[in-house]
């Protein structure tokens, strides 16, 4: 029997919001210090060389680099992920309307609008205005 499409969905998302939680590391995680029987000017060199092999290992990406990219592809993964879920949300919920609800709602609410955000302050009036214990705060 195949999954459910809830149950195909929930494991799908899953494996995205888990693999967009994955990041390289930002530098070495063990202390390391010289030797005994070495100088420190030995240490710096064999440092330096571990350092040029490692820089190879991973084509010469540096932390920063490689935390910029990790950002990149989470923020690109997460886009995917919410652009997937709206889709079979919306696909499997249809046309609602919620805002006839909004009347019964019994509870206070503070719609809190930013004086600067890019939809008009009268949305959130609007919003407040539906709401029987609700007030905007700008």
């Amino acid at each position: 029997m195949a999954p459910s499409r809830p149950t195909a969905f929930a494991v799908a998302a899953a494996a995205l919001l888990a693999a967009a939680c994955v990041t390289a590391p930002s530098g070495p995680s063990v202390l390391v210090l010289p030797g005994s029987a070495k100088s420190f000017e030995q240490f710096r060199a064999d440092d330096y060389e571990c350092r040029q092999y490692a820089g190879f290992q991973v084509n010469g990406t540096t932390p920063e680099r490689a935390a910029e990219q990790s950002g990149v592809k989470s923020a690109a993964i997460g886009t995917a992920v919410g652009a997937v879920a709206g889709g079979l949300l919306g696909a499997s919920l249809g046309e609602v309307d919620w805002w006839g609800d909004l009347a019964t709602l019994g509870v206070q609410v503070l719609v809190i609008h930013g004086r600067y955000d890019p939809t008009p302050t009268a949305m959130a009036q609007a919003l407040a205005d539906t709401l029987p214990r609700a007030e905007v705060a700008v």
